[in-house]
């Protein structure tokens, strides 16, 4: 599972999406330079396209991080050249069950149960280490709720909404999703009581997720 909170230049601009769709096993959530990520984001896709008509099956997440990693360093050691300027949490769910990687501009890249990237992440990752140990025995809307939640932890004014907020998930046997409507879980944290799915999170309940609360400012948990 991935969050994501949304930033706008201005109060006439609208907010840019930073929760991506990768392939229908993976999706990443970026901090940083969002063209940037875009370019990584191109990246990926080719590559799970091109192993999927090669080999008849999804490319491993790990594998693809590495990738993306080696990319991203060769970058670095060229004088045409930058490195790239955003950082990435990706988010998968693969034959060896649920993965969650954070890449860094300079080539490095960790696997994590639980982690935050980007401005005033510091407060999301508390919030992430005080709570992740009991992650694995909740269902999708509570983890949900969670990510959401370690997300507020970031937001400047502590406050979430559905246009500057993103949440998706992934596990076993349930693709990439984006969740369009994220009023019942911003209202449940409101009350503090858990959501009530909607439909597309209620077709996941009962999988293996990969869990995550990320970017600009998030956090992000793996349950396996």
């Amino acid at each position: 599972m991935i969050a994501a909170l949304k930033r706008a230049d201005n109060e006439l601009s609208s907010f840019q999406p930073k929760v991506f769709k990768v392939d229908s096993h993976l999706g990443i959530a970026m901090a940083g330079l969002t063209a940037d990520g875009r370019v990584l984001c191109r990246y990926m896709r080719n590559e799970c396209v091109n192993h999927r008509f090669v080999y008849d099956s999804a490319l491993p997440v790990s594998r693809l991080v590495t990738q993306v990693a080696d990319r991203s360093q060769a970058n670095t050691q060229r004088s045409w050249k930058r490195p790239y300027g955003v950082g990435l949490l990706v988010a998968g769910h693969d034959a060896t069950g649920p993965h969650l990687f954070q890449t860094c501009p300079s080539g490095n890249f960790y696997e994590y149960k639980a982690m935050a990237i980007g401005a005033r992440s510091q407060a999301s990752k508390t919030y992430l280490e005080k709570t992740f140990g009991g992650f694995g025995g909740l269902q999708l809307d509570e983890l949900c709720r969670h990510a959401l939640l370690a997300l507020r932890e970031a937001a400047a004014d502590g406050e979430l909404t559905a246009k500057n907020a993103s949440l998706a998930f992934v596990g076993e046997g349930t693709p990439f999703t984006i969740v369009d409507d994220l009023a019942p879980y911003l209202a449940a944290i409101a009350s503090g009581g858990a959501a009530e799915p909607p439909p597309e999170a209620m077709a996941a309940e009962g999988s293996d997720a990969a869990a995550a609360a990320a970017a600009d400012a998030g956090g992000a948990m793996e349950t396996s």
